[in-house]
């Protein structure tokens, strides 16, 4: 059995198919496969605390996180996002058992080292595996949502992208993650190109000169990290294509699939 992490950003959660769930089923049902769903939630956590008045505001890309913000947080994540995740492998035939990371200690975390400009933002140290072992032991697909926990009690929130990472490199899992764009997109003759595979020190470069910014900055920094630690292979694929993880799996080209060797094929 092999674990596959598959992270589902905020930004494509609401909006990604059926066929998505369809094939996460499938893959599970075929056993070859264990898949990990581990989800984010950024533009419902903002749709809330916007409606309850409460100021939000981002430093490097991370949501800065007082108490009142962990609570809303927790509750976006851990409650509606997760369950309506469990909701949609339901209804195509699958089963799944959402949990959080607070949940058996799964995500054991820390402050980041900027936690004085980001209040209760935190990084994994730890992940507790027996609680996923456990879960896929009873036939259920785990659905993680990335609040953590210290010895203490006190809630974290961590960003998804990290948390799908240290998940994964805890198993030593291929990591996967989904997005709305076909995998990583460089300018070659002013087309834009999909680069079928990439190395370290290829995704070092495109970070280097600007080619890859913003959103796709810490999915491809997790990745390096993830493949300096035990993750055999990181991909990035389209979530909206039909199949599209089934075929990424079965090795056809799709996506963008990130190796620590050098080269692109």
């Amino acid at each position: 059995m092999k674990y596959i992490v598959i992270k589902c950003g905020g930004s494509v959660l609401g909006n990604l198919p059926r066929s998505f769930y369809e094939d996460v089923v499938k893959m599970h049902q075929a056993g070859e496969w264990t898949p990990i769903i581990v989800h984010g939630g950024g533009p419902l956590i903002t749709s809330l605390l916007k409606n309850l008045n409460v100021e939000t505001t981002f430093v490097n890309g991370l949501r800065v996180t007082n108490h009142e913000v962990l609570d809303v947080v927790e509750m976006v994540l851990s409650g509606s996002v997760n369950k309506q995740v469990v909701r949609n492998i339901v209804e195509v035939g699958g089963e799944a058992l959402g949990v959080s990371g607070v949940d058996g200690s799964l995500l054991k975390a820390k402050p980041i080292s900027d936690s004085k400009n980001l209040g209760f933002v935190g990084d994994v140290f730890e992940v507790n595996h027996n609680v996923i072992d456990a879960i896929v032991k009873q036939g259920y697909i785990p659905v993680i949502s990335p609040i953590g926990i210290d010895a203490s009690g006190q809630r974290y929130n961590i960003n998804g992208d990290i948390a799908a990472s240290a998940i994964a490199k805890a198993l030593g899992a291929n990591l996967c993650f989904i997005s709305d764009i076909p995998g990583i997109l460089i300018e070659i003759n002013g087309m834009k190109t999909k680069l079928d595979r990439a190395s370290k020190s290829i995704i070092e470069k495109l970070i280097d000169n600007k080619t890859i910014y913003g959103g796709m900055l810490p999915k491809v920094k997790a990745a390096i990290d993830g493949l300096v630690h035990n993750i055999p292979e990181v991909g990035i694929i389209n979530g909206f294509d039909k199949n599209s993880l089934i075929d990424y799996l079965e090795g056809k080209k799709v996506g963008t699939k990130i190796v620590l060797e050098e080269g692109i094929a």
